[in-house]
């Protein structure tokens, strides 16, 4: 049929039922249709070349087939591993992936999720480290809770104690592991790049590095700990002012590989070699480390497996649950050329 846009009442007329009918089959409405008459409208609805409305679907539905996607920094390879899975289970079910990202301000994380929750998005997966303000979380959980009661779903990567199914990596575990790997190589001096003091991540990644030191009587001393930005130049400038401050550590711990890759750069900027001069370990295994020389020791997360679970929760099990399931996750320490025994180094 020409002539420009097919209306729904065209499709109707064509068909022979009323609009209501026509409208149930064409926009998904729970309420059912007999087989013939929702096969005689969709062949219609195909002759004359009919689009559905999507705003129409979503409030037969009261759903949409959207699904939310909220990251800190989709530019971190971190946060687009995980989306990346995220997106491979959504796109499987049909679905359509819209992304938000918030720049690691808790605030923007509540107005993405009400924005999402105000368009019925049937599900959404919140990827990000959480903020130790505990009001920020109040919000937060307010806001997750408001649309698994409009019938969404709300699935988080990272941290449990929000009203939501959770995929959590153990942090605090990878941590402490590295710091028995790097240890028993003989390092008894070191220092960390912490991160942003609020953000819960990272919190827990010096948390369970430092314990261990404790553990096996190694201090960390607490000049030998910088926080900085989350991020490759954060690492970058926090290595700077660490090795600028005279620093005796023989190994480096940075609490995500981007901000140790930014600490190798600072590192051979300064005159210095890796791990001759300073061993450097990171934390999480991004897929860029393939590209950085010497290899980097880190701590492995499956990140896209990471990804895919959430979404999968998200979609399906972890909807309408009195009690959120949590997916634990552990890390592997990746041992590489980045760090070697202080003898070997010259340390």
């Amino acid at each position: 049929m020409g002539g420009g846009y097919v209306t729904l009442e065209q499709v109707a007329r064509h068909a022979g039922v009323s609009l209501a009918t026509a409208s149930r089959v064409l926009n998904g409405s729970t309420r059912q249709v007999g087989r013939k008459l929702a096969e005689r409208v969709s062949a219609s609805a195909k002759e004359l070349g009919y689009l559905a409305n999507p705003s129409a679907q979503t409030l037969a539905r009261n759903t949409s087939c959207l699904v939310g996607l909220v990251v800190h920094d989709i530019a971190d390879p971190y946060f687009s591993s995980i989306a990346a899975g995220v997106t491979r289970v959504a796109e499987d079910a049909g679905l359509v992936v819209v992304l938000g990202t918030t720049g690691r301000v808790p605030e923007r994380e509540v107005t993405l999720m009400a924005t999402l929750r105000a368009h019925r998005a049937r599900a959404v997966v919140l990827i990000g480290s959480r903020t130790t303000d505990p009001a920020a979380l109040v919000r937060l959980g307010d806001e997750i809770s408001a649309m698994v009661t409009q019938g969404g779903s709300v699935t988080c990567v990272t941290q449990e104690g929000l009203p939501a199914p959770t995929v959590a990596p153990d942090n605090r575990g990878g941590a402490a592991e590295l710091a028995r790997h790097l240890i028993a190589q003989g390092h008894r001096r070191f220092a960390v790049l912490a991160g942003p003091t609020e953000l819960r991540t990272a919190s827990d990644r010096l948390d369970g590095f430092r314990s261990t030191l404790a553990d096996a009587g190694i201090a960390l001393d607490p000049g030998n700990v910088v926080h900085g930005g989350f991020t490759r130049d954060g690492g970058y400038q926090s290595a700077r002012r660490l090795l600028g401050a005279g620093t005796d550590a023989t190994c480096l711990f940075a609490v995500n590989d981007v901000m140790a890759s930014g600490a190798m750069a600072a590192v051979r900027d300064a005159g210095l070699r890796v791990p001759a001069d300073l061993s450097v370990a990171g934390f999480d295994d991004i897929p860029a480390l393939r590209d950085l020389t010497p290899g980097l020791t880190t701590v492995r997360l499956p990140l896209e497996w990471m990804g895919q679970e959430a979404a999968r929760l998200a979609l399906g099990e972890g909807k309408g649950t009195d009690e959120p399931a949590t997916v634990p996750v552990t890390g592997t320490v990746v041992a590489r050329e980045s760090t070697a025994p202080p003898d070997r180094s010259g340390a």
